[in-house]
């Protein structure tokens, strides 16, 4: 007769008392959050979110509509791409400025560290207040001065985007092999010299792939940012819901989602054409 010896993993207690502190600390938020599960089987709220997607049946195809909706589409991926052309021009001088990998008084031969660290640390403010803020209230404080349009949300995104890719690109030029760079440094290379030939190289892909991503976040924002008068497809769709005409909705769901589908398929070749 066999007998089987079962090993019991000794971090077993840990882990247990690890969930329970878990499910401590998430319940109370759960209640501060006024999270209830029992809403959404109650019948009543069936009821009007069942009366509430009938309303979406059938999608308007007018011709007079969809080109409204054609407009606002090409509008929405007008202000994703402007936004991130514009976020780059502020993330790249950022992000180089705060890289460590291509600090001359950090790894170079010079005396002036405390001039270096000051401006590192008036540009890594400058990106905190950048990425701090999310970008529908900065297209909100922008409507106040531009007015309803797209320019609005071009800026909201280039600048809230701005500081996120300055500090992913930092991040990555810091993760990347940065002794081809030190080297070039050390041996008199200017910034410029080392960023293209010893840190460019190896990280560029990345760099890449992260931007790209960005802009398909950007083409999602953008439409939410329509919402407060930025234009584009959530701009019409907060008039067709205001004007409570759900076949209109319902057109402009459709059409965004294969916004998204399209930026995803979009994002997903180029990524494979640097891999």
């Amino acid at each position: 007769m066999q007998t089987s010896t079962i090993s019991r993993d000794p971090a077993t207690p840990y882990r247990f008392m690890g969930l329970l502190l878990a499910i401590a600390i998430l319940w109370p938020m759960l209640q501060l959050a006024q999270f209830e599960p029992t809403l959404l089987v109650d019948p009543k709220n069936i009821q009007v979110m069942g009366d509430f997607l009938v309303q979406f049946f059938p999608p308007n195809i007018e011709a007079t509509f969809l080109s409204f909706v054609l407009k606002a589409t090409v509008e929405t991926l007008a202000m994703a791409t402007a936004g991130i052309a514009l976020a780059m021009v502020i993330a790249v001088p950022l992000g180089l400025i705060i890289s460590y990998s291509l600090s001359i008084s950090r790894i170079g031969p010079t005396s002036d560290h405390q001039f270096a660290q000051a401006i590192r640390f008036l540009a890594r403010s400058l990106m905190l207040v950048l990425r701090g803020i999310p970008e529908i209230v900065w297209a909100l404080l922008l409507v106040r001065v531009f007015g309803l349009g797209a320019i609005a949300g071009v800026l909201a995104i280039a600048i809230t985007y701005g500081g996120m890719l300055a500090k992913v690109y930092s991040e990555i030029l810091e993760s990347g092999n940065t002794l081809p760079a030190r080297a070039l440094i050390l041996s008199g290379s200017s910034r410029t010299e080392a960023f293209l030939y010893g840190l460019l190289p190896g990280s560029a892909q990345e760099l890449a792939s992260y931007t790209v991503y960005r802009w398909e976040c950007a083409v999602r924002a953008s439409v939410v940012m329509g919402f407060v008068g930025a234009g584009g497809l959530g701009q019409l769709m907060d008039q067709s819901m205001k004007m409570l005409n759900g076949g209109e909705v319902s057109t402009i769901l459709v059409v965004f989602l294969g916004l998204v589908l399209l930026a995803d398929y979009i994002s997903l070749i180029i990524r494979k054409q640097l891999a």
